[in-house]
């Protein structure tokens, strides 16, 4: 069931047990999918989010994540508010063109796709914008695989006592976060990512109040996350519309299996030793990461291309053919491909990757 591993940011490398809990159809009415399943994973969630669960709840979205973005954008902010967004990559930016399309006041602060989003700059801007209601920003941005200041940047928003919305998608259940202890008022993160499920759906974990101020806020039927949320609570686990069921349930052994490994920290401690053997491996081939290693996460690592006419077209499809899917880079300021560390992979993989990479070097 495994023709190369997917060393991608998501959809990403699952295990066998993942694959194999979709084998099964479930009914949408029924209590051992709402009940047994769909709750269950709300809940979890929840706990694995903070150890404050009694202020959060949690909504699940069909869709990918970006669906969950564009939900909490268009449910949270009303006429009249204004929102702030730090940028240092392609999913910040996708926030801004959310904002123009459901005509959500805001402004934006880029950075270089290089750099952290900066404490000092989010002080800054929030001394001076005053009508600013809402910030937002992504924790780990994929474009790169950089990891923004999460606890000092949330720090500073609190301050100005500003709600806050966190894009989670690619570190929530790998990089340990406790929402309660951050302030962060939505959260938003999807099934297939450092959860290790498959594509399908999304989630946002939601500070109860501020949830709760949502109700008839949204323009859109289906990405209201409101009134989804009181129908899941109401009809205990009931989506609206057709749910994923299998994604779901495969999530739930996904969630499961996360528990067993020793949950949050023990997948952190894999994901960052599964960097290390990469970029150790790499760099003694001659490649060059692109983030230093203060600011880099262990979700995704960008390299540089090794000379001027590197050929990734044929540098992917030699790897592919050997076992293993990589990702082409997508910043605009240099010429980079990215390899994923998340997923059902281990230090191993990554061994066995760079030797791979290193007879395709000399071949």
């Amino acid at each position: 069931m495994r023709p190369y591993l997917l060393l991608t940011p998501g959809p990403l490398t699952t295990s066998e047990t993942v694959k194999e809990a979709m084998l099964s159809d479930w009914c949408t009415w029924d209590e051992d999918y709402n009940v047994g399943i769909v709750e269950e994973i709300r809940k979890s969630l929840v706990e694995m989010a903070t150890k404050h669960p009694e202020e959060y709840t949690s909504v699940l979205m069909q869709g990918s994540g970006t669906y969950c973005v564009e939900a909490v954008l268009g449910s949270a902010l009303k006429q009249g508010d204004k929102l702030l967004i730090f940028s240092n990559g392609a999913y910040g930016n996708r926030m801004g063109v959310i904002a123009d399309r459901h005509g959500i006041a805001y402004d934006m602060v880029a950075f270089e796709e290089t750099m952290q989003v900066d404490p000092e700059m989010v002080e800054k801007n929030l001394s001076r914008h005053g009508d600013v209601t809402h910030v937002a920003f992504v924790h780990c941005e994929t474009t790169t695989g950089i990891l923004n200041p999460l606890p000092e940047l949330a720090r500073v928003v609190k301050a100005h006592g500003k709600k806050l919305i966190v894009d989670a998608m690619s570190s929530f259940g790998g990089v340990p976060l406790d929402v309660q202890e951050l302030g962060i008022d939505f959260l938003i993160s999807s099934a297939n990512k450092c959860i290790q499920g498959v594509p399908g759906f999304g989630f946002i974990i939601a500070r109860r109040s501020e949830l709760m101020a949502c109700k008839g806020v949204s323009r859109s039927l289906s990405l209201d996350i409101y009134d989804q949320w009181e129908t899941m609570e109401k009809g205990h686990g009931k989506w609206r519309f057709t749910s994923p069921t299998h994604v779901v349930r495969a999530f739930k052994e996904a969630m499961e299996e996360l528990k067993a490994e020793g949950g949050v920290v023990a997948r952190y401690a894999r994901y960052c030793k599964n960097h290390e053997v990469l970029v150790k491996g790499m760099e003694s081939l001659g490649f060059k990461a692109l983030l230093p290693a203060a600011v880099q996460s262990p979700v995704i690592t960008s390299f540089l291309y090794p000379e001027k006419d590197f050929d990734f077209k044929a540098f992917y499809a030699e790897l592919k053919a050997k076992g293993f899917v990589i990702y082409p880079g997508k910043i605009s300021q240099a010429d980079t491909f990215r390899i994923g560390n998340i997923g059902d992979v281990y230090p191993e993989d990554f061994e066995r990757l760079v030797e791979t990479v290193k007879a395709c070097r000399e071949a």
